[in-house]
């Protein structure tokens, strides 16, 4: 049986296709390329090449057969524990007091901002040079006033690690400071005001500020002890992991490991802070979605 076709078929048949992609769309990929070949570039392939050096599982015998490792794992936990908490602990209170409408606090946030706005080598190197038990500032202080030699500060490798948590603070400190008094600021004076009748700071402290910060305070713990595990400025450059490799933390380690031409234990070093790292971010995700 022969089929015939309409003109109004026929004119559907010829119709041409429409584009996969309009004319935006084409440039949108093509603008969105240079980014997506920086990414891969610089993010996905080294995250990708590290892992895969880390992958011998001899790598991470001999890692629990070093006790450096084993000392830099607790250091590590001893920086987060302690340097974070008192860190997010002063920068909560330094807050309230510089929110504070006062001529002379202003000018004293921004001598405060200081450390956190200059570049961490050289205020780091300068503050090890100030502690040189032979010819540092603070040791000839000493001297000058009690006759005395100072003690040798680094060399003490409890003391060294206090100090490299001292520094770390002492830098991010101002950071931090700042992003409380946001949220500071964003609560309702009214709230405060009809709590003057209550009286006493502390009880403005627990049923007004806290509860309206808590969120922001813990999210911003968690943020800070992600960046922390990355950062190895505060040891590297004030101890150098001094002394006899006992104040390294997990980040300091790998670059021991790589001035010793052991790439795979550096990697695998790094590697093995994932498990502090991961649920962290899981944590602060989870508290960012609610």
């Amino acid at each position: 049986m022969a089929i015939t076709l309409s003109a109004s078929d026929s004119a559907l048949a010829e119709a041409p296709r429409p584009a996969l992609l309009t004319p935006s769309q084409v440039w949108g990929i093509v603008m969105l390329a240079p980014y997506l070949f920086v990414f891969l570039a610089f993010v996905v392939y080294p995250v990708g090449y590290g892992l895969w050096l880390a992958r011998d599982p001899a790598s991470y015998v001999a890692l629990y057969n070093d006790p450096i490792f084993a000392r830099a794992a607790v250091n590590t936990l001893i920086f987060l524990l302690v340097g974070i908490n008192l860190k997010m602990v002063i920068a909560l209170f330094l807050s309230g007091f510089f929110i504070q409408q006062r001529g002379w606090i202003k000018w004293l946030s921004v001598i405060f901002i200081l450390p956190w706005a200059v570049p961490s080598i050289p205020t780091i190197l300068s503050v090890r040079f100030m502690f040189n038990p032979e010819w540092g500032m603070v040791n000839h202080l000493i001297f000058n006033l009690t006759g005395d030699d100072g003690p040798n500060w680094l060399n003490d490798p409890t003391i060294a690690l206090a100090m490299a948590i001292g520094m770390h603070i002492w830098k991010s400190l101002p950071f931090w400071t700042l992003i409380l008094m946001t949220g500071r600021l964003a609560i309702s004076q009214d709230l405060f005001e009809a709590a003057e009748v209550d009286g006493a700071w502390w009880q403005k402290f627990r049923f007004i500020t806290w509860p309206s910060m808590q969120t922001l305070y813990i999210t911003c713990t968690l943020l800070s002890m992600i960046w922390t595990l990355g950062d190895f400025n505060s040891v590297y450059l004030l101890t150098g992991g001094g002394p006899a490799d006992l104040t390294h933390v997990l980040s300091t380690l790998g670059i021991r490991y790589l001035r010793l031409d052991q790439l795979s234990l550096a990697m695998a070093s790094i590697v093995c802070a994932m498990p502090l790292v991961l649920p962290l971010v899981y944590f602060m995700m989870k508290r960012l979605s609610r």
